[in-house]
């Protein structure tokens, strides 16, 4: 199972969560494979040129989606040459401070930002990454002048986060929640529409900036001529396993809520999410290097 993000970020985490339990459920191990690099691009890449067999698969996350209208020239199609088999958990975004930063709430943070345009760093996991598209989302329905910082993922940016290098992220809670819990860094709000149950207490940007919603996702997916039995087999045990409290509760202590669906349901996802963040990339005129 290929990760195209470095371990320790939030895609590895849920990656190495569900390698394990699929490895139980079918009975033969399930490697994590993490190809950093263009942002996942190698990884997909790699799996669209791999055997059509179901022994090489994608770890898929929103970044895919965005690639395809971040990237001019990619040397594959994601919907035409990638099978989706299921989706697995989606992921909410908060919005986390160095504890030292001034705004204590989502107002005093616009106020902050528009009292001092350009002088707030975001932190980024690289462009066209989640944490980028949530703080140009966040731009464009506030009007506020923020700087992007781009690290190779969330992984690297939160040290910098914690020590004050940069002031705030828009970052995966999975991959922020226990610094939250330890204080290193300070949420002042989740990215979903609705309060989060590992969060009780954060409010939701929406509650602010209405209309705002943004949320990651996770789920596998192998090279097109898969053979239908084989995607429909991986289809049924990651299901299975989502409905698996265990397998709930581990999720959840890192934030994510499981997504069990069909991989048309999964294909559904990938399409839409694929629309709406391409609207984001082409109004802020978003450009890889």
């Amino acid at each position: 199972m290929l990760v195209g993000y470095a371990a320790g970020g939030p895609a590895d985490i849920v990656a190495r969560l569900t390698a394990q339990w699929l490895s139980d459920r079918l009975g033969q191990q399930v490697v994590v494979d993490n190809r950093v690099g263009a942002a996942s691009n190698i990884a997909a890449e790699a799996v669209v040129r791999s055997p059509p067999d179901g022994y090489t698969l994608l770890y898929v996350t929103i970044s895919n989606a965005v690639n395809a209208t971040l990237y001019d020239k990619l040397s594959f199609d994601l919907m035409r040459d990638l099978v989706p088999i299921a989706s697995i958990t989606r992921s909410p975004g908060v919005l986390a401070v160095n504890p030292a930063f001034p705004a204590q709430t989502v107002p005093e943070f616009i106020a902050y930002a528009k009292a001092n345009p350009g002088k707030i760093n975001m932190a980024s996991a690289g462009p066209g990454s989640a944490p980028h598209l949530y703080t140009e989302l966040f731009k464009m329905m506030t009007g506020v002048d923020l700087v992007q910082v781009h690290y190779r993922g969330s992984g690297p940016a939160l040290p910098d986060l914690i020590s004050g290098q940069v002031d705030a992220m828009f970052d995966p809670i999975a991959s922020s929640i226990s610094h939250i819990r330890a204080g290193t860094v300070r949420p002042l709000a989740v990215t979903t529409a609705t309060r989060l149950e590992v969060l009780p207490d954060v409010p939701t940007v929406g509650d602010f900036v209405p209309g705002y919603e943004a949320s990651g996702w996770y789920g596998i997916a192998a090279p097109k001529n898969t053979p239908a039995e084989i995607v429909a087999r991986l289809n049924s045990e990651v299901n299975a396993a989502l409905a698996d409290p265990r397998v709930k509760a581990s999720f959840a202590d890192v934030g994510a809520a499981v997504l069990p669906g069909s991989p048309a349901d999964f294909g559904k996802l990938l399409a839409d999410d694929t629309e709406k963040w391409g609207k984001v990339i082409r109004a802020a005129n978003i450009k890889v290097e």
